[in-house]
């Protein structure tokens, strides 16, 4: 008899351990936010160093104000946009807005134009990916072809258009 009830003793902590394990792996961990921006580590050579935190609980905010461009740098887009050429519409979107759902939108920058030097426009874009500090998406149309595109309500336009977006140049008069 006592070994029967020892077997169901053992029985049920075994039970009773899957449980628990089970409903660790179910339960998410809360990601911990805490109050240091910065991590201080000495290197073995007896210099401090400085590191970022990115479970502080700012940390977006501090982002969004770091990469929030002024109407000075889009004036400065402008400019550099107008020298590549006959520009008749210039659309910003993604990450010159710094939105959070950047992969929803398909194109960072569209350029429409029917003469555009290719060369300028290659040390433009490394200006631009400079600026951002990564790859920007850009779609160069002619005017004909955008034209159309908007005439048939084609889904890339469509959503560039309804989706966040800044015009920097518009000689088509788009609304």
């Amino acid at each position: 008899m006592k070994t029967k009830k020892k077997m169901k003793k053992r029985k049920q902590k075994t039970k009773n351990k899957l449980k628990q394990s089970r409903l660790k792996l179910r339960s998410k961990p809360k990601p911990k936010k805490t109050k240091k921006l910065v991590v201080r580590k000495p290197k073995s050579d007896g210099q401090p160093r400085y590191k970022l935190n990115i479970d502080f609980q700012f940390i977006q905010e501090l982002k969004d104000l770091m990469l929030k461009s002024s109407p000075a740098e889009k004036e400065e887009i402008t400019d550099r946009l107008q020298k590549l050429g006959k520009i008749k519409l210039a659309i910003v979107a993604g990450v010159f807005l710094n939105k959070e759902n950047q992969e929803n939108v398909p194109t960072d920058i569209l350029i429409v134009s029917d003469d555009l030097d290719r060369r300028k426009f290659s040390k433009f874009l490394k200006y631009l990916e400079a600026e951002t500090g990564g790859e920007v998406r850009f779609v160069i149309m002619e005017k004909d072809e955008f034209t159309y595109r908007l005439s048939m309500f084609d889904r890339f336009v469509r959503v560039l258009l309804e989706g966040p977006h800044e015009k920097l140049i518009n000689r088509l008069g788009l609304e």
